[in-house]
């Protein structure tokens, strides 16, 4: 099944998302660097950047860079003036994402290196201004430590979308040993149980295969 997923997405590139250089040096430089190939797909990064600009966001935090493959497509969204902060516990991911956005020429974009939950907890505590859009591509265990972190820098109207949250269908799982899994599980119960929250959640296929994302809006 997971080829005619992935020549769907290719007919999906070919005729809604031209030729991007930029991009496509952020992927192989990323590779050469030896980054697992874990980024959103093109179509899924387009989206990202879509949402973005349909929820006219000013203000973006991301959860996860890796490569910065995403980063470049949510940054990119933003208008004059508009910041992203995307926070990377890996410091040899996170220069490869610096790299990545300089070449975009994307000066609006910061790479923060750390454990996420220390830089959340360290926004939350300075006051920050809140965020229009929150995405989530980190380690899916902490899921809903994450999400109470977004929500705690979130306002009415912020959109928060969390990905990988299908993992191949192996959510159903109830008993689960794998921690991701149980994460996921963990978040989408936190999410249908907070009452600032209205959210649902898509299945998706295509070349980075069966998963699917979450997307929320805080009330």
């Amino acid at each position: 099944m997971g080829e005619p997923w992935s020549a769907v997405d290719a007919l999906f590139e070919r005729h809604l998302l031209p030729t991007d250089p930029v991009l496509e040096a952020a992927l192989a430089n990323s590779a050469a660097a030896g980054l697992p190939p874990h980024a959103v797909s093109p179509t899924q990064g387009k989206l990202l950047n879509l949402l973005a600009r349909m929820c006219g966001a000013r203000r973006i935090l991301e959860i996860g860079t890796l490569g910065g493959y995403s980063t470049i497509w949510l940054a990119r969204a933003l208008p004059e003036g508009g910041e992203l902060l995307s926070l990377e516990i890996s410091a040899e991911h996170a220069a490869v994402a610096r790299q990545n956005l300089a070449r975009a020429g994307l000066p609006n974009a910061e790479v923060r290196v750390g454990d996420a939950h220390e830089s959340l907890r360290a926004l939350v505590a300075e006051g920050v201004a809140p965020f229009d859009l929150v995405f989530v591509d980190a380690d899916k265990k902490s899921g809903p430590a994450y999400l109470d972190h977004a929500l705690a820098l979130s306002r009415r109207g912020t959109v928060i979308v969390v990905d990988n949250v299908v993992r191949g269908g192996a959510v159903l799982d109830e008993e689960s040993a794998d921690a991701n899994v149980r994460g996921v599980r963990a978040l989408l119960a936190r999410m249908g149980s907070e009452p600032r929250l209205s959210a649902t959640a898509i299945q998706t296929v295509g070349s980075k295969g069966y998963d699917g994302f979450t997307l929320a809006v805080v009330e």
